[in-house]
């Protein structure tokens, strides 16, 4: 991985951070590059609940936000900020507002590099929001002062459209990490581990485990 001044990890719920890029983030953490995570939401309106269920719909934030700061704390994560949008709801915000939000945290943070979603690949309406709020922020600063984007793309035709991720990151040293920061979600990865423990998943085990891949986004300008 290149050096960097510093990392801004921006997703709209919790455990993205933690399916995507737990590794990734772990190995700046320990090479000594400062790392900020913005979570957007709490997640509140997550479909799930536990399993077997733990939580209510009025307990789910709550539950989510202490899921949210274990994962983080698991991975390394010592800066988490904590945006106050609510879930399902990115899509709606005004792009002034969104854009002002990851402004900010640009001017505050400077970083070199900048982890978040591709838009057009993140499958779920809070991701395409938060990838489209990125990109346009950054595209409007100045081509010599932009952080390089190294986005996550979940769409299962991403490749095909996109080619072959321009970075897949070995993370098997962080795999037992990753596994607890996957079990501090638990309210929502449940069943999610039971697949990724079962013989039929070693497929997916190597891919959620072993590897992250990202693609680089390039400006036309």
């Amino acid at each position: 991985m290149t050096e960097e001044r510093h990392v801004l990890v921006i997703f709209p719920h919790p455990d993205d951070e933690t399916f995507s890029s737990a590794g990734t983030i772990a190995n700046y953490i320990n090479q000594g590059v400062p790392v900020t995570y913005a979570c957007l939401t709490l997640g509140q309106m997550g479909r799930n609940l536990g399993n077997p269920p733990f939580a209510t719909r009025e307990s789910l934030p709550e539950v989510r936000e202490k899921e949210l700061e274990d994962a983080c704390k698991v991975i390394g994560i010592t800066d988490l900020r904590k945006m106050g949008m609510r879930d399902k709801t990115v899509e709606f915000e005004p792009h002034d507002y969104i854009d002002n939000m990851v402004k900010s945290l640009i001017e505050e943070t400077n970083p070199s590099l900048i982890i978040s979603f591709y838009p057009g690949y993140a499958v779920h309406p809070d991701h395409e929001a938060t990838a489209d709020a990125v990109i346009r922020t950054v595209e409007r600063m100045p081509q010599e002062k932009r952080p390089r984007l190294t986005l996550v793309a979940f769409s299962n035709d991403a490749a095909e459209h996109l080619g072959e991720p321009d970075i897949q990151n070995d993370i098997s040293q962080y795999k037992d990490m990753k596994i607890k920061a996957f079990e501090a979600h638990a309210s929502q990865t449940g069943t999610f581990l039971k697949q990724l423990a079962s013989p039929e998943f070693n497929g997916q085990q190597h891919s959620f485990l072993s590897v992250e891949p990202f693609w680089t986004y390039h400006f036309k300008s």
